[in-house]
C-alpha cells in the first residue's frame, strides 16, 4: 500500500541505468526521483575480442561483476556468432548481473555471499590447473585478477557523462532535502570533480551501494546515511523507507 515515508525528499540516482521498479518504489512513498547519470559506458572493441573468443575453450571459468560487462560481452558474442562453451562455468557478482546472464540461458555456478570483489576472492576457489577469465570494465580494480589469478578481458569503457552535470547542479541547488545515491567509486570521483565545486558536500546527504563506494566517499570526509547490507539500488530505497518508518 502506498505511504509517504519519502514525502519532501528528493532522491537522485547517478548510475548509468535505472530500473523502472526502483523509480516506482520511490514514487509510491511520495518521494521525488531524478536520474542524472554521472557515468556512461561504451563497448570497447579491440583485437582482444578475437583473441579471447579464440582462447575461450582454454578457460574453465568466466567471471562477471557488472551488468555492463554482461551486456558488452553478449553484444560481442552476437557479432562474432559465438557462445560460451558448454563445459565452462560462470561466476557472477550481484543479483542483476546473474539475472542478465540467466536471461541469455547461462547457468550461474558461483556467487559470493556479499556482492563485492574483495568478498568474491575470499570465497571463490578453482581446482588445480583451472583457469579463469574476468570480463571487466576499464575502471575495474585489480582485486579479481590479483586474488584469483584470472586473466582480464576489458569489454567496455567507463567515462564521465557530462551532459547531466548542469542539471544535477541545478537540482541540488533548488530541491529540498536531496539525497544523492552512488553505485560506484567512479561516480563519487566524478561528482567530487565536477559537482562539489558548485555544491559543497555538507549541503547534500548521500546513500551508497557497497562498502567500496562508501570508502570512496569517506576519502572526502563524507559518511553516507545509508549503506545496505545487500548491494542493490532496491535495498537502498527500502532502507531509506525503513529508517523513516522508525523515526
Amino acid at each position: 500500500m502506498p505511504s509517504n515515508e519519502l514525502l519532501g525528499k528528493t532522491l537522485i540516482i547517478t548510475g548509468s541505468a535505472v530500473v523502472r521498479s526502483v523509480e516506482q518504489l520511490i514514487e509510491q512513498h511520495d518521494g521525488k526521483v531524478y536520474n542524472y547519470p554521472l557515468i556512461e559506458t561504451v563497448e570497447k572493441v579491440s583485437k582482444e575480442d578475437e583473441y579471447y573468443f579464440r582462447e575461450l575453450p582454454a578457460y574453465e571459468w568466466l567471471i562477471f561483476t557488472s551488468q555492463n560487462a554482461v551486456k558488452s560481452f553478449i553484444d560481442k558474442c552476437r557479432r562474432h556468432e559465438q557462445t560460451i562453451p558448454e563445459p565452462m562455468k560462470i561466476a557472477a557478482v550481484g543479483e542483476k548481473t546473474a539475472a542478465l546472464l540467466q536471461e541469455q540461458g547461462y547457468e550461474i555456478h558461483f556467487m559470493p555471499t556479499v556482492y563485492s570483489a574483495d568478498v568474491f576472492v575470499k570465497e571463490f576457489s578453482m581446482k588445480p590447473g583451472e583457469r579463469a577469465l574476468f570480463v571487466r570494465g576499464s575502471k575495474a580494480k585489480k582485486t579479481i585478477h590479483e586474488g584469483t589469478g584470472a586473466d582480464e578481458w576489458t569489454v567496455y569503457e567507463t567515462r564521465p557523462c557530462k551532459k547531466y552535470f548542469s542539471q544535477l547542479t541545478q537540482c541540488l541547488q533548488t530541491e529540498k532535502h536531496p539525497i544523492v545515491i552512488f553505485a560506484s567509486p567512479s561516480a563519487v570521483e566524478i561528482y567530487a570533480e565536477h559537482i562539489v565545486p558548485h555544491i559543497d558536500w555538507q549541503n547534500v546527504k548521500f546513500a551508497s551501494i557497497g562498502h567500496v563506494t562508501t570508502a570512496a566517499l569517506e576519502k572526502y570526509g563524507v559518511q553516507p546515511i545509508v549503506q545496505p547490507k545487500i548491494y542493490t539500488m532496491q535495498a537502498v530505497i527500502e532502507q531509506l523507507i525503513l529508517e523513516e518508518q522508525t523515526k
